[in-house]
Formats: C-alpha cells, structure tokens, sequence
C-alpha cells in the first residue's frame, strides 16, 4: 500500500534524506528551503532502515539514516517573481519504480494542494521529453516558453481537474515535442519523439487521495 503526503510547505523547512543510488537529486532533498510532498510504502517494513527496500536494494550502513519507506518525492516553492506561483523544482521517483505514474500522479497531487493553498497556478521546466509527457499526464501544458537552461516551462492552472475541464491543445503538445527533436537527442530519447509524431496530448491521471501534514486540518 502507499500514501501520498505532504510534509510541509516552504516555512515548514521539511527535508528528506534519500538514498543517492536510488534516486536522482537525493541532495537537493536534503535542503529546507523547499517544500516536499512524497509517496510513502505503508507495509508493515515502511521506514526500517538499513533493510533491504522493495526493490531488492540495501539502503547505506554509514550512519546516514535514509527515508526507505519514500517510493517518489517532489520540492517546491513560491516563484521568486511571482508569489502567486508555486513552482515544482525536483521530481524523483526510486528507480525501480520509474514508469509507474508515480512522479504525474505526485505532482498533481501537489497542484490541487497548492490551488487550496491559494496559488494561481503551478510551473515546472523539464530538460527531456520524458519529463514533459509526464506533466502532460499531471494536467500540465506548455506555455511556448523555454527557461534560461532550454527547459520547456509548463503550467498547470488552479482549478484545473484533468478530463473534467479543457483539454491541452494538441498542436501545442506537438509543438514542444518538436523542439526536442531539434535537439537531436539519441535513443531512448530520439525513439519516445518518433512514437509521438503526431500524437495527441494523454489523459490526465487522477488526483490521488492524500493528507497534508502541515495542515492541522487536514
């Protein structure tokens, strides 16, 4: 079983300590100047660490306590120009658990929290075109704009709901497929772009029941 959860927003100085051979950006993690919202196994091993995880790997035995029972994680915070905009700036999921829809469903998650919380809409820059198919998935689309390191920024508006409200524009999803592809990426990459010549934008998962821990409410 697992759980979606959010430990805190970026006041709360949440951190998280995760194993650097099972996830990618495990030390930005660490840092309490974003807010983390994480997917958690709840078995009866969830959180024992120096176990062996459910992916058959060992979490280290160097003093470091690790997260083990952290299956994806996301960080986040405000726009620095624009706090109305809550902007998503780590994805990872464990990476035994990659292509499960674990990192869509997180981050969409994290977007209808953030529209509760307030935020006009929520932004995130992905580099490769695996990343960007997801957030399509998370009810993201693309603004047409790139940041200052060529990622492709995509939004997800407050109040958007997946199927139940507009769908993305297709010509828009192929758009930044394309600008990928002039990239001339090599394969894995350069094989996904060929399966997604003139596709259309993918459903939107659903947004997973969870709980906000920084919320006395909740």
């Amino acid at each position: 079983m697992m759980e979606y959860t959010l430990l805190g927003w970026p006041p709360d100085d949440p951190t998280l300590r995760l194993d650097h051979r099972q996830f990618a950006y495990a030390g930005k993690f660490v840092m309490s100047n974003t807010g983390k919202a994480v997917v958690r196994s709840t078995g009866e091993d969830a959180g024992r660490v120096g176990d062996e995880t459910s992916g058959g790997q060992t979490a280290a035995r160097d003093d470091v306590e690790y997260d083990t029972d952290v299956m994806a994680a996301v960080a986040f915070n405000a726009d620095r120009n624009d706090e109305r905009m809550l902007r998503l700036r780590y994805i990872t999921v464990r990476s035994d658990l990659k292509g499960q829809g674990f990192g869509p469903r997180l981050a969409a998650f994290v977007a209808s929290a953030a529209d509760r919380r307030g935020y006009d809409r929520v932004a995130i820059a992905v580099n490769n075109p695996f990343a960007y198919e997801a957030m399509y998935k998370a009810g993201f689309e693309w603004t047409g704009h790139e940041s200052g390191l060529a990622e492709l920024v995509l939004e997800r508006r407050a109040g958007a709901r997946g199927d139940a409200g507009v769908r993305p524009d297709p010509e828009t999803y192929r758009a930044g497929f394309e600008r990928y592809r002039n990239r001339d990426l090599g394969d894995p990459e350069a094989s996904f772009l060929a399966d997604r010549v003139g596709a259309d934008p993918p459903a939107s998962v659903d947004v997973p029941d969870g709980s906000d821990s920084a919320d006395p409410d909740a």
